[in-house]
């Protein structure tokens, strides 16, 4: 498979309608991809259909969006009317989330998650090919659905997987997975569990990008950003199946007594250095580089810009040209 690379919008500081100059140069610097994410910030359609418009040749993604915070012929409404809108491919990346984002902020009761994304994965899928959806899930019951204007192509569907439950059900179900938050050691055990069926489909991984040549200052921003992370739920669960239960077990200890400051510190930098890409242009491309030739077919930056590039567009800009896939 063809190695991909791409980039997630919006990036931190820049406001949306700002990302114009940088999408429209993005594939001069070698990179085929814009993804989104969605938590309680910008949804993750809006800035693809900008990006569909600014820069045409982009394949667009998000990674990921939850299952259960659209109704299913809503989201494959809003995927198809995506996929109209440009000539290149668009894929659904959509995932079990968590109660923070479901049941916290929408409302919505956090219920059977595996199944949630089966089931969704199945109608996306039915719904692309131009089928009428109707029927029992299990999550859900459909009288009658079908999508009145296919688009000349059709989204692809890949789940958001962690774990071998996840990551096996993409192989089935869906066209992808889209992992995260894993060092370049992990890949081939996601992978071996993701092709335990044979699957030859698209591995993506997304990656937390700071190409900064102070040290302690990438640590200090991996700190910030990948604790929270790695305490939730779902990241807890993943890297105690990676085998970290009892390294991360004093940061654990210290993040559920509420002291979230130490719980930064407990974690290991050796660790941190693994999860969190930084260091200058030239090393952030040689640990995605090592990323990609573990088992990942498609590498997605997701940039936090730091000082040393400058702020606003041309900072951002910088930073993106400088983590060039091509070098250049």
């Amino acid at each position: 498979m063809t190695h991909r690379a791409g980039f997630s919008i919006p990036i931190p500081g820049l406001p949306l309608r700002d990302h114009r100059t940088l999408l429209e140069r993005a594939p001069d610097w070698g990179y085929t991809d814009v993804w989104t994410a969605e938590s309680a910030g910008p949804d993750a359609f809006t800035p693809l259909a900008l990006a569909a418009a600014w820069s045409p040749s982009l394949r667009l993604g998000t990674s990921v969006i939850p299952a259960q915070t659209r109704g299913p012929a809503t989201l494959a409404m809003t995927a198809a009317t995506l996929a109209e809108a440009t000539d290149a491919e668009v894929v659904v990346g959509i995932g079990a989330s968590g109660p923070p984002f479901v049941e916290d902020i929408n409302g919505i009761p956090f219920r059977e998650p595996y199944r949630h994304v089966r089931d969704t994965a199945r109608f996306l899928r039915t719904a692309f090919r131009g089928e009428l959806v109707q029927g029992d899930f299990d999550t859900f019951r459909i009288k009658g659905f079908h999508l009145s204007q296919l688009p000349p192509r059709a989204p692809r569907v890949m789940l958001g997987a962690l774990r071998p439950g996840m990551l096996r059900l993409a192989a089935r179900e869906a066209e992808g997975a889209i992992t995260n938050v894993l060092t370049v050691e992990d890949v081939p055990r996601v992978a071996k569990e993701f092709r335990a069926e044979g699957a030859d489909k698209e591995l993506i991984g997304r990656f937390f990008v700071c190409p900064t040549a102070d040290r302690e200052l990438g640590r200090m921003i991996g700190r910030r950003v990948l604790t929270p992370m790695l305490m939730a739920r779902t990241y807890w669960a993943f890297h105690s199946w990676l085998g970290r239960a009892d390294l991360l077990g004093p940061m654990r200890e210290a993040w559920l007594a509420g002291d979230w400051h130490r719980a930064q510190t407990l974690l290991p930098d050796r660790l941190l250095d693994e999860l969190f890409v930084h260091g200058s242009p030239e090393e952030c491309r040689e640990h995605l580089e090592r990323f990609v030739a573990a088992g990942i077919d498609t590498t997605i930056i997701a940039l936090i810009p730091p000082p040393e590039f400058g702020g606003g567009l041309p900072g951002a800009t910088a930073a993106l040209h400088a983590l060039s896939p091509t070098g250049s």
